[in-house]
Order: structure tokens, then C-alpha cells, then sequence
């Protein structure tokens, strides 16, 4: 999606929330099939309405606590008193839901967001019934099943429907910003290529297992502690952090798998005691697929993970780490490094930021000219895209302000993400270089797998 397109995408998802097909006297164009919600992403696809997609929403899954969390979550935004949502749900429960959606195709868009452990083969069989699908990360978690993902895409070209993963990570202000100045020569200067050591782009991800979700505690399922089914932190989170690798070093151009060479990786386990599994998930105790990786009554989840790669000319390191719970007043945490010639761009967000993301510009370890003057220029630049940022000292950097506005929440990205899946539809294709990034992305973090073994 081009940026400048940021401010408008923001405006019609808020204006469009409370619309549906009927009081617009249109029909509905999209219609949701959402299949086996077990994670709260795919409720968050439905905390607003959008104007052509009908309010009748077919759900189908098997009978259990991700179902009825899932529901849980829906009637809590149809129930708000600020911006109420209005969806309908028919709801199939039974073991043979992945079938008979296929059979009933009510809809004609997929939204999967649960279980890992079969996901890629709910892609391609849902992409070969002619179903378009918008699927939450990760799309694919483990090499053995990247060759079924290559072949939904193949197959979604053939029966003329788009497959896209959920990247809400491209709608955080911070990184748009930090995107955007990247692409301004007299302030950034060019890339510096970096090396394994002192990478060019350097980006990390900290998740806690226990937080809040719509205000209220997120309650996980226990399968979610299983790396067999969720999959490993870096295949999971870590595809945001790769996605955003690309997407802002070379925007709007297509990458391919032989623009990447990985040198290293490596995974490391959180460790969860029963009592706090217990907290998370209800269950009174670790299930008999997870006592394979309990010692001492520690839990242990392979959910932290690192890969250092070059990315055509230049080095990348990107980290995924999972702590159990955030300190106070914090929550997940993002940090994004990219190294210019005349400029370092840094995305941090810890204590000295209130947990904030918040975009640094800094110089080199070698001062350049009229840095100051170029950063101006730039901000001024951007002001009729991005109307209201600005600039201010912090120490030896400067800290771009960001007007309230433009922070609408992660929860809100999803809105986002579904919104410019629908313009898509609407014009029956993805941007050129989206399905190979897609593709080069997954690939990635397929290698990083092998190796970190």
C-alpha cells in the first residue's frame, strides 16, 4: 500500500464502522467465513463493519473454548456503548467444520486465525475451492510445508482469487514515519550495508503471554503453549519483524528468495511454571501433549528465536522474544534500527517512552553536515501526508512528535489490514510485489528454522 493513501485508510475504517450493506442500500459484496477462530486476531477483523461486507458472518469450528472465547469477543463489540458493531453469526460446530465449509461456501472470504499445526493446508484447500483467504501470520511453520503455501499461490493465480497474511505492523505510525524518512536522501544519506556484527537494520519484538485484549484479560488456549501447533516465536512474531525488513528497505519492489542468503540462527525456550499456565489458560494443569517439554514442573516454550541474514547488498539481524508478563504499565514492545550514511532511524519503546513506540532520529558516530537543516526540510516535507508531526530535541537526537490522532491501537491495524484486503478484492489483484515479499518472507524464516537447529 502506498503511504501516502495512510491518512485516508484511517479516516474510512474509523467513518465506516458503524455502516452496513443495508443502510447504505447496497448489497453486500464480501461475505466472512471464519474458520476455527482459537486466536483473538480473528475477532479483532470484526471490531468494526465495513460497508460492503455483509453483517451475516458464517462461522465454522469445532465445538470447545476457542469457539465460545472467539464469540465471546464479537458480541462484546457488538455490545460497546461507543461504535457498536452489529455482526450476525451462524455458527457450525462439528469435527467435520473444515468440510462442510468447503461444501456450504456461504462466503467468499476466508479469515483464519487459530490453531498453526494445519493452517497451510487450510490455505491452499480453501484458495483450490476458490475461496479468497486473509490469513493471520504465520501463513506456514515449518519447511516441510512452505512447498504447500508456493502451491496455494499458485493455485490463487490460476482460480483468480488473492491470499494475503495479516500485516498490522506496516499500520503503526512509527514505522510508516521511520519509512518515510528512510526515502529521504539528504537526511538518511544511503544505506549502510553493516555486517553480521553491526547489522543495517536491526529489529525486535518483545510478547508477553499474559496481557489484555479489549480491556480485559486475554485468556490463551493451551494449545497456544505448544510450538508444534502455534509454532516458534520466530516463525510466528519474527514474520512481522520480516515483513517490516523488506518493506521498508525496498518499498513497492518485488524481492525473490535468492535476494536472501542466512548466515545464523538460533531459538531459546521461555520458561512457564504450572501456576502460571494456570492464570493464562484455566486449565488446571499442563495437557499430556505439552509433558514432552515440562522439567521440574517448568514449562518449556520455544518462543524466543534470532536469525542474522543479508538482504540483497545489506545485513539484518532480527530478534522474537516471549517473557511471561509486561512490567507495569507496559506491554509488547517493538525496536527498529536502520543505519544510514548521514542518519540513524530508532523505533524504541521502553520505560523512558511509557511504553510508547517512539521514533528517534540520530547522528552517525561520525557527525555530518547540516543534519538539523535536512531533518527539517524532510518533516516539512512530509507535512501535507502526515499533517501535525513535528520535531524536538532529546539529548543528542531528536524525537519526531506524532499528533494523539494518528495512534489508533494495534487492535484498530486490524480494521486497517482488512480494509486494504478488501480494496484489493474490489480491484481483483494485489499490489505486483506483495505475493513475491509474501513468498521471499516465508522462505526467510523457513532457513532460519533449519538452521537454529
Amino acid at each position: 500500500m502506498r503511504q501516502s493513501l495512510f491518512l485516508t485508510i484511517i479516516a474510512a475504517f474509523l467513518a465506516m464502522s458503524n455502516v452496513s450493506p443495508a443502510q447504505t442500500n447496497q448489497p453486500a459484496r464480501f461475505r466472512l467465513l471464519i474458520l476455527d477462530p482459537g486466536h483473538f486476531h480473528a475477532a479483532l477483523v470484526q471490531k468494526f463493519m465495513y460497508p460492503d461486507v455483509s453483517p451475516l458472518v458464517h462461522v465454522y469450528a469445532p465445538a470447545g473454548d476457542d469457539l465460545e472465547e472467539h464469540r465471546k469477543r464479537v458480541a462484546s463489540y457488538n455490545t460497546r456503548a461507543n461504535e457498536p458493531t452489529h455482526w450476525q453469526e451462524d455458527v457450525y460446530r462439528s469435527p467435520d467444520f473444515f468440510d462442510k465449509m468447503l461444501a456450504d461456501k456461504p462466503g467468499n472470504v476466508v479469515v483464519l486465525a487459530g490453531n498453526n499445526a494445519h493452517k497451510t493446508e487450510y490455505i491452499l484447500r480453501s484458495i483450490q475451492a476458490g475461496l479468497n483467504v486473509l490469513a493471520d501470520k504465520p501463513m506456514v511453520i515449518t519447511p516441510a510445508e512452505f512447498p504447500h503455501l508456493q502451491d496455494a499461490f499458485k493455485a490463487a493465480a490460476s482460480n483468480h482469487v488473492l491470499l494475503s497474511d495479516i500485516m498490522t505492523e506496516r499500520y503503526e505510525i512509527t514505522t510508516v514515519l521511520q519509512r518515510e524518512l528512510s526515502q529521504e536522501p539528504a537526511l538518511f544519506g544511503e544505506w549502510l550495508p553493516g555486517s553480521p556484527d553491526q547489522p543495517a537494520i536491526v529489529m525486535e519484538s518483545v510478547h508477553y503471554f499474559s496481557k489484555n485484549v479489549s480491556g480485559v484479560p486475554l485468556k490463551r488456549p493451551a494449545w497456544s503453549f505448544d510450538t508444534r501447533q502455534e509454532g516458534e516465536g520466530l516463525m510466528d512474531v519474527g514474520t512481522h519483524l520480516v515483513d517490516l525488513v523488506q518493506w521498508e528497505a525496498f518499498p513497492e519492489l518485488a524481492l525473490t528468495p535468492g535476494d536472501v542468503t542466512v548466515l545464523k540462527a538460533r531459538r531459546w525456550a521461555t520458561p512457564i511454571t504450572r501456576a502460571q499456565f494456570q492464570q493464562v489458560t484455566g486449565a488446571p494443569d499442563f495437557p499430556d501433549y505439552l509433558r514432552p517439554d515440562v522439567e521440574n514442573g517448568v514449562l518449556g516454550v520455544y518462543a524466543n528465536g534470532e536469525v542474522v541474514y543479508r538482504l540483497r547488498h545489506f545485513w539484518v539481524k532480527v530478534t522474537a522474544r516471549w517473557d511471561f508478563q509486561p512490567p507495569p504499565g507496559g506491554g509488547d514492545t517493538h525496536y527498529s534500527m536502520l543505519r544510514g550514511t548521514r542518519a540513524t532511524l530508532v523505533i524504541r519503546q521502553g520505560a523512558e517512552e511509557n511504553y510508547r513506540p517512539t521514533l528517534y532520529v540520530e547522528e552517525p558516530a561520525r557527525p555530518v553536515s547540516n543534519l538539523a537543516a535536512s531533518l527539517q526540510r524532510a518533516i516539512n516535507d512530509l507535512q501535507p501526508k502526515y499533517p501535525g508531526i513535528g520535531l524536538e530535541r532529546a539529548g543528542n537526537a531528536w524525537r519526531v512528535t506524532i499528533p494523539e490522532s494518528y495512534n489508533v491501537g494495534h487492535e484498530a491495524h486490524f480494521s486497517q489490514v482488512t480494509e486494504n484486503f478488501l480494496q484489493s478484492l474490489r480491484s481483483g489483484h494485489l499490489p505486483s510485489w506483495e505475493v513475491p515479499n509474501m513468498l521471499t518472507k516465508y522462505s526467510t524464516l523457513m532457513r532460519a528454522y533449519a538452521l537454529s537447529r
